[in-house]
């Protein structure tokens, strides 16, 4: 699967390790941006204005997509994602199933299964 698609689509699965992978480097973008700004280094300040506004939405979207695809990889529904919001064990419960609990052997409903 391609990076874009990863990255973009709501279709199809993805790995525990692509899952991983995107989110570090999610995090990494949001921290040296974030950084940049609060500390003005190098006048960087005035120079990226509004960058951290416009890179919320990407993020976000991109957030998303990689959550409903580690779903559909354990044989679930995006919508899943929704647990979330459950207060204390819901965060919790979307980590460990997103993010430690191995997917569906074989093709599921929603796709191969990743490489």
């Amino acid at each position: 699967m391609s990076w874009s698609k990863i990255l973009f689509s709501l279709d199809g699965r993805i790995t525990r390790g692509q899952f991983w992978k995107t989110g570090f480097l999610m995090l990494l973008l949001g921290y040296l941006t974030s950084f940049a700004l609060a500390l003005g280094l190098h006048g960087i300040h005035e120079q990226l204005g509004m960058v951290p506004q416009v890179l919320v939405l990407p993020l976000a979207w991109i957030g998303l997509a990689v959550s409903v695809k580690r779903w559909h990889d354990r044989g679930k529904s995006g919508w899943w994602m929704l647990i979330a919001f459950v207060p204390v064990i819901g965060p919790i419960w979307q980590w460990v199933e997103t993010g430690f609990l191995r997917g569906t052997n074989g093709p599921n409903r929603y796709g191969p299964e990743p490489l």
